[in-house]
């Protein structure tokens, strides 16, 4: 990915914009919610405690209306005597009370009298009050057995449930069951403590809702008011009313001492719980309120969009500004890149007069300059030396006639002929092919099949000098013969194993030569039996083989050899060409060649 001026100094100046802003956004995010969350818990207390202060209250008069009854003495009384002693009286005043509690309160639904003296017990539902009904198995009733054995309390409340008959007198419609809190109280003979009766009233929830939806907004807040033993009498979830607390949440805060609020995360909630702990009939009740975070962080979340937009904006202003500046900037910088392809193909002139006074156009004005000198070397210099190579070759080639030598050495092979020496005709052949091929300076790139032709010339001379001393195997898969490969690539590795491998040795000497396909190269592989290399003269061979730049030895040919095969192939092949050398002392001596199958510029038929 190429990163040009325009992008560095667009990316430069975002940067620049973006980093301080979203610090201070970012900054001013956590101070926000953190001050929200602060400000947020001691309003949420104060809320909640106020409204404890109002369900305290509440609930303290609720349970303190049996004590009307001890103000009342015609009906303390009958509770005494029972109602057997009078019962046209005694009944009426029963009635006269019980209609009169029940019209103290709205939301009272039901109430019951118990009197012990007689085992009579009376319902007033809906202001219905029921005739007289005995109740002998009272203490079957689970909260009135508990004054058996708890002889402290003069009222116990019973969580939020589904209103029911007391001894089967009230006739409640299924239609009209609701859920009632209920009041049970006992009541004894004061000061004697002896038990007189019970009185249980049964409200519904609607004050206390009233109460509690002060405190929580709906659909985002959570509020619950629980008793002493974990019951739920009210929850914003309107299921949960009546049942059990057993979240772990709800035990975290039954634990705190010293603090309101806590912090609390889990997959069903995440957010801050503020809570209260108050007493009821001297019983521990909590009342708690959960924020979710995002309710909680509403307000810091709507800041953070609004400065974010405003970053929008100021950087779209931002990235406006910097592309016409950059554009001002990299024009004639484009307009410069643009003469120097020129000057890589060769178009050696500047087709701009200015490029402006600053660094970019000073800049320019050196360019043409150069361009100016260059052009001005090269007709000096370069064409020059160019018409001085060509004259030296015209002289060369003027002494060095190739017809005439072709001719004279087949003026030669004709008499060898008539001589009978028709060995001798076969090697002027060979050589004759051997000095036609490489005196072709018109070809560069020829068919693989004319390099194995001029390497079998080149054998079969030296086949007649060494006799039965020398075999060779030549070796080449069916296509390759076809490709076009660089000239003389495969004669010189040939005639460097006579010159190094089989220099001062007397056994049977042995060249192969092998052509395959690997994929999309062609592998030449040329190895000899001769003396072979050491591992020091075979680490010399390849640094000066890979080393990039020429070295040549007094008196080496520099048109010949591994080095200079090797250049030239990474020339015509891109440095997708490789060569690997290997040998062993008396082990022979092997050059391996890893060419691309497509020459460039060259289709095969």
């Amino acid at each position: 990915m190429k990163w040009g001026i325009r992008k560095k100094l667009i990316l430069l100046l975002m940067i620049a914009t973006i980093l301080p802003f979203g610090t201070g956004i970012i900054i001013t995010y956590y101070y926000t919610i953190d001050s929200i969350k602060e400000r947020s818990v001691t309003t949420n207390y104060d809320f909640i405690k106020k409204g404890e202060e109002e369900l305290s209250v509440y609930l303290e008069d609720i349970a303190q209306m049996s004590s009307v009854l001890y103000r009342y003495t015609p009906f303390m009384n009958v509770l005494g005597n029972g109602i057997s002693d009078d019962s046209t009286v005694n009944e009426e005043e029963v009635r006269r009370l019980l209609a009169y509690l029940f019209n103290t309160r709205t939301e009272i639904e039901q109430m019951h009298l118990y009197i012990n003296n007689g085992s009579d017990s009376y319902t007033n539902y809906h202001s219905k009050i029921s005739s007289r009904v005995k109740y002998k198995n009272v203490f079957d009733h689970p909260y009135y057995a508990q004054f058996k054995t708890n002889t402290t309390d003069y009222s116990l409340i019973e969580a939020p449930h589904e209103i029911y008959s007391y001894n089967n007198i009230s006739e409640i419609p299924n239609s009209e069951k609701v859920n009632v809190l209920s009041f049970h109280n006992i009541i004894r003979n004061i000061p004697s403590e002896d038990f007189l009766g019970f009185l249980s009233i049964d409200i519904n929830l609607s004050r206390i809702a009233s109460i509690a939806e002060r405190l929580y907004t709906a659909e985002e807040e959570d509020l619950y008011i629980v008793d002493d033993q974990r019951k739920i009498i009210y929850s914003s979830s309107k299921e949960e009313i009546g049942k059990g607390m057993a979240d772990n949440w709800f035990n975290k805060i039954t634990q705190e001492r010293d603090k309101h609020s806590l912090e609390w995360e889990d997959k069903d909630f995440s957010g801050v719980i503020v809570f209260q702990k108050f007493s009821v009939q001297e019983k521990d009740w909590y009342i708690a309120k959960r924020i979710p975070y995002a309710v909680l962080y509403q307000t810091a979340r709507e800041t953070v969009v609004m400065n974010s937009l405003i970053g929008v904006i100021a950087l779209a202003i931002v990235l406006l500004i910097t592309s016409l500046v950059s554009v001002k900037v990299t024009a004639p910088i484009k307009v410069l890149i643009a003469n120097m392809k020129k000057v890589e193909k060769g178009q050696l002139e500047a087709d701009f007069d200015s490029l402006g006074n600053d660094e970019i156009g000073m800049l320019g004005k050196h360019f043409k300059s150069m361009i100016g000198k260059i052009n001005l070397l090269i007709d000096k210099e370069y064409k020059l030396e160019i018409e001085n190579k060509a004259s030296q070759l015209r002289v060369l080639r003027s002494q060095i006639n190739p017809h005439f030598l072709y001719n004279s050495l087949q003026s030669i092979g004709t008499l060898a002929l008539k001589a009978k020496a028709a060995n001798v005709y076969s090697l002027l052949t060979s050589l004759s092919n051997i000095m036609r091929y490489s005196m072709n300076m018109q070809e560069d790139i020829v068919p693989f099949t004319m390099e194995v032709k001029h390497a079998k010339s080149y054998l079969s001379l030296q086949k007649q000098r060494f006799d039965e001393r020398f075999e060779y195997t030549i070796d080449i898969t069916p296509g390759i013969g076809t490709l076009h490969v660089p000239k003389m690539i495969l004669q010189p590795i040939v005639e460097n194993c006579f010159k190094h491998g089989f220099a001062d040795q007397d056994k049977q000497e042995e060249i192969s030569i092998q052509a395959t396909l690997l994929n999309d190269y062609i592998v030449l592989s040329v190895s000899d039996n001769g003396k072979g290399v050491n591992q020091k003269q075979l680490q010399e061979i390849r640094q000066k083989l890979y080393r990039k730049e020429a070295v040549t030895e007094p008196g080496q040919r520099e048109s010949i050899g591994l080095k200079n095969i090797y250049e030239r192939l990474q020339i015509y092949y891109n440095n997708q060409a490789e060569m690997i050398i290997s040998g062993k002392e008396e082990h022979g001596f092997m050059v391996e060649i890893y060419i691309p199958k497509k020459l460039n510029g060259v289709q095969e038929k």
